[in-house]
């Protein structure tokens, strides 16, 4: 995975987003952001999962929100790269709590 920061939260604003690409089959482990996560795919096509719910697939173009707090993975296909903007912002200086890796899916 290669992170690509766009911009950081400044101190009178929250919000920070980076660019993310995914080779074939990474993902992210499971993790929350206080406030909510909006990624925008612009490369490839990947999948997401929020914590109890299906595996979706995510393409080029699509924009998922995850709401405030709610568990969920996403990464690449299992045979396709995926990159995609990730904007979140921060709650007491904190984006995101990370918790427990993926099991297959």
């Amino acid at each position: 995975v290669r992170i690509d920061p766009l911009f950081q939260a400044n101190e009178a604003a929250r919000a920070s987003g980076g660019s993310v690409t995914f080779e074939p089959g990474a993902r992210t482990v499971w993790h929350a952001h206080p406030l909510g996560q909006a990624l925008v795919v612009t490369a490839g096509c990947g999948r997401v999962q929020r914590w109890g719910g299906p595996v979706e697939d995510i393409y080029a173009g699509d924009v998922v929100w995850i709401a405030p707090g709610e568990k969920h993975w996403h990464g690449a296909g299992v045979d396709t790269a995926m990159t995609h903007i990730a904007i979140q912002e921060q709650l007491d200086g904190k984006a995101v709590d990370w918790y427990e890796p993926v099991v297959e899916v």
